[in-house]
């Protein structure tokens, strides 16, 4: 059967929400969607040229649409989640596998035991996790070990096996560390008690557990039974104990989800935290590897589903940064101040924690890597056509309009190239104006680079707001580099980038890698400039007075500011301490003229 044309397609979809997927001429699966009205979702696909060169490559690839009608939004969320994860399409987000984690699992048996495990198998048995690492799960188990006698052995302990007396207790009966559940010493019920305890403390709920050992410990000294007691009293100081650790909220907040989100260009981190009682009982990042430039809201709305479902979450209450929809049955909090802000702020900075430590291994195992995640964020940020392989940045420097100067530093890669910078002696400039003396350095740098056929920068940050950059523009133009080099200034007090032709600065995040490296830019090339400045001022000054000094010499005066450190600490020495650096006659020499002086 022929496949009818994508136009013919897009025209029968309906206007009623779903999940559509796209497929190739051959039949492979390229991308899951889900959409509030399949028609208009999808026909924006192919009425315009994305921003995302991904996006276009893909729309070119597309050959069939396939849709599945559900009744709700949140359907079509769940189905979309349900289906990425089962076809893996190519341009979907990856959610990255948390198979390694570690899970503690209460086995479905008569007698349960509690053991921690890295495989999960659906036998109706109960798994609590995912933890980040082994320490944690030993603390749990540690905790569990100390407060309840429970079973190790993996015995199958039937009511038939224990009738007919197919097991004798071990050690662990005689040490006092199970009570003999295999030969019937212990009942069903009680031994049920405490895996229901062990359950709630697994899930946070520690006041059961506090409230049963007190009323045991009470009972236990009206009978006079003091070393019981005792034992009692330390599984409570325990139990208190692993609950201030965890006990970080208003007891208030209760059975509540908190997500929070971070992203560069690549990738997304989703933090989830899960409350109960007032005490966090699981966290949980996890990271997505961006497809098509998704955005931090389709983003977060894919991974809440997925962390639900994962974690098998039933709270009614969700914190989130910012409103989504997950349906009536969902209550989305979206908190400003308070115990609920903070929470959620905790939530975030766990997600930032976790984005820093991969690019810090990135930046270990693979530069190259971070140096084109680094270039390609810096081209989404400024708005650039072309990745600022090259940056060059320029600073005025003069003080009264004395010793005019300017300075070029050069970035490649996102790092300086100290072999590339220049210092400027301002030539055809009289006084204190920066204006024409950017011009004129600007000028003087491109006309060099283009006569010497140098490759020329792909960014050009003027030190300066829009006065210094029109300046620096009208040496662009009169080279014929405008629209061949991107050029923007950077204004002091608040970090403003201007543009050519906008009169509305732009802000960057002020902790952003690309504000960053712009920073790191302006100071390198103020840094380079006042050293030149002042090299040339104390040359200036020396000149002027080995020409005043009679009968002394450029390298006497060498000598004697290399040991003086300046020509003013020089004037205050005494002819003593001078002619201790080049002899008594010359030192009377000095120590007169600067007396009579």
């Amino acid at each position: 059967m022929e496949i009818p044309s994508l136009e013919l397609q897009i025209q029968t979809l309906p206007d009623n929400p779903g999940v559509y997927q796209y497929y190739d001429k051959e039949g492979k699966i390229l991308y899951v969607g889900k959409a509030k009205n399949l028609k208009k979702r999808v026909s924006s696909y192919f009425n315009k040229n994305h921003d995302n060169a991904k996006t276009n490559v893909m729309v070119r690839k597309i050959a069939t649409i396939k849709h599945i009608v559900v009744s709700s939004e949140q359907d079509a969320l769940l189905l979309e989640n349900n289906l990425i994860k089962k076809l893996q399409p190519r341009y979907n987000v990856l959610l990255r596998d948390d198979k390694t984690y570690p899970w503690i699992c209460i086995k479905k048996e008569p007698f349960p035991r509690i053991f921690p495990t890295r495989r999960m198998i659906k036998d109706g048995s109960e798994y609590f996790g995912p933890y980040t690492s082994f320490k944690t799960v030993h603390t749990i188990m540690d905790l569990i070990k100390e407060l309840y006698q429970l079973r190790t052995c993996n015995y199958d302990l039937s009511e038939n096996n224990i009738q007919a007396h197919k097991f004798k207790v071990c050690l662990e009966y005689h040490i006092g560390n199970c009570k003999g559940p295999c030969e019937g010493l212990e009942t069903l019920e009680a031994y049920q008690k405490k895996i229901d305890a062990i359950r709630q403390i697994l899930k946070g709920n520690f006041k059961d557990s506090l409230r049963d050992f007190k009323r045991h410990m009470n009972d236990c000294a009206s009978q006079m039974k003091f070393e019981e007691a005792q034992k009692i009293k330390n599984k409570i100081d325990v139990l208190e104990k692993y609950q201030s650790y965890s006990t970080v909220l208003n007891p208030k907040i209760s059975n509540i989800d908190v997500f929070s989100i971070v992203s560069d260009e690549a990738t997304a981190y989703v933090n989830f935290l899960q409350i109960s009682h007032g005490a966090i009982i699981r966290s949980f990042t996890l990271e997505l590897k961006k497809k098509l430039d998704e955005t931090d809201a389709e983003l977060l709305e894919l991974a809440v589903v997925e962390l639900r479902e994962r974690f098998n979450l039933t709270s009614k209450e969700i914190i989130l940064p910012f409103a989504l929809d997950f349906g009536p049955t969902i209550k989305i909090t979206v908190p400003q101040l308070g115990d609920k802000k903070q929470i959620l702020d905790l939530s975030e900075r766990n997600a930032k924690y976790q984005r820093l430590e991969q690019l810090k291994q990135i930046q270990i195992v693979d530069p190259e890597r971070h140096t084109n995640r680094i270039m390609a964020q810096m081209q989404k940020d400024l708005r650039l056509s072309v990745e600022p392989r090259h940056i060059e940045c320029f600073d005025n420097s003069n003080i009264q309009g004395t010793n005019p100067v300017a300075a070029c530093v050069v970035f490649k890669d996102g790092k300086p190239s100290k072999k590339d910078y220049r210092h400027f002696n301002i030539k055809t400039v009289e006084g204190p104006n920066d204006f024409a003396s950017m011009e004129e350095v600007v000028y003087r740098r491109y006309k060099r680079l283009l006569d010497e056929n140098q490759p020329l920068p792909q960014l050009i940050i003027i030190d300066g707001g829009k006065g210094q950059l029109s300046s620096a523009l009208k040496s662009i133009d009169d080279l014929g580099l405008r629209g061949r080099i991107a050029i923007i200034g950077i204004a002091k007090r608040l970090e403003e980038l201007f543009y050519p032709g906008d009169s509305v600065p732009l802000y960057l995040d002020k902790k952003s890698e690309t504000l960053k490296i712009i920073q790191q830019l302006r100071n390198e090339a103020h840094r380079f400039g006042i050293t030149h400045h002042r090299d040339k001022r104390s040359k200036t000054a020396l000149n002027s007075t080995i020409e005043l000094i009679p009968g002394i010499g450029e390298k006497t005066m060498l000598t004697l500011l290399k040991h003086f450190k300046s020509v003013k600490r020089l004037k205050l020495a005494t002819e003593k301490e001078i002619s201790e650096v080049v002899g008594v006659s010359k030192a009377k020499k000095i120590s007169d003229f600067y007396q009579n002086e």
